[in-house]
C-alpha cells in the first residue's frame, strides 16, 4: 500500500448497506435477521465518508437486488430462499427505498445493483471505475464473508488494490466475520477506520 492515500484514484466502495438490510422497517429487521453490528455501521463510516467527500474523493455504493418476475415475485436463488424465507414480494425491489443506501451515507457518486456476492459479477462496476480513474478501493460494508470478500477477491484479480476496513464491515457473527478479515489478508490490506482516516488527512 502506498503511505498516502491518493483520492484521485482511490474511491470507498460501501457494499449493501441498505434499507432492507440493516434499517428497523427493512426485510431483514422483520426476519430478525440484523445483526447489532451491522446496524451499527453506518454511524462509525459516516465520518469517513465525509472525509472522503470533503477531499474531493468517490464514494461509491452497492445495492443488493432482487429482481421482480412477470408476477412481480422476486427471482431469489434457492439458497437465499433457503436462509432468508422470510424474503416477499417488494423486497429489494429496483428503485424501492428498501433497496436505497441508508441515508446516513447519501448521497453517493455512484450505485452497481448487484445480483449476487460480488459487486463485479455482471455489473457495470469495472467499467464506472476505469471511468473515475479508480485503481485503489477502500471497502466497508455486508457481510465480511459474502458480499464484502467476493468483491474483494475479484477486485484483486483485477489488480485494483483493496484496504479492507476491519472495523468498517459487519458479518452475522462476530467469529465469521474475524475469519473472513484473516482470510482477506493475502489479497488486501486490512485497516481501521482511524487509520485510513489518518491517511486521507
Amino acid at each position: 500500500m502506498k503511505e498516502a492515500m491518493n483520492l484521485k484514484t482511490t474511491a470507498l466502495l460501501l457494499i449493501d448497506l441498505q434499507n432492507d438490510f440493516i434499517h428497523p422497517d427493512g426485510a431483514y429487521a422483520r426476519g430478525g435477521a440484523v445483526s447489532a453490528e451491522a446496524a451499527a455501521l453506518p454511524a462509525k463510516l459516516k465520518p469517513l465518508v465525509e472525509a472522503v467527500r470533503a477531499k474531493g474523493g468517490v464514494v461509491g455504493g452497492t445495492l443488493f437486488t432482487l429482481v421482480p418476475g412477470r408476477d412481480g415475485e422476486p427471482m431469489i436463488s434457492p439458497h437465499l430462499k433457503k436462509l432468508r424465507p422470510f424474503l416477499r414480494k417488494g423486497d429489494f425491489l429496483p428503485g424501492s427505498r428498501g433497496q436505497q443506501m441508508v441515508d446516513d451515507l447519501q448521497p453517493l457518486d455512484f450505485t452497481v445493483e448487484k445480483l449476487a456476492y460480488s459487486a463485479f459479477y455482471m455489473t457495470r462496476l469495472e467499467w464506472l471505475l476505469r471511468k473515475f480513474g479508480i485503481d485503489e478501493l477502500i471497502v466497508g460494508g455486508i457481510v465480511t464473508n459474502g458480499g464484502v470478500a467476493s468483491t474483494v477477491r475479484d477486485a484483486h484479480v483485477r489488480d485494483i488494490e483493496v484496504t479492507v476496513l476491519e472495523d468498517g464491515c459487519a458479518a452475522p457473527t462476530p467469529t465469521l466475520h474475524a475469519a473472513a478479515i484473516e482470510g482477506l489478508r493475502p489479497v488486501a490490506a486490512i485497516k481501521t477506520i482511524a487509520e485510513v482516516m489518518s491517511r486521507i488527512g
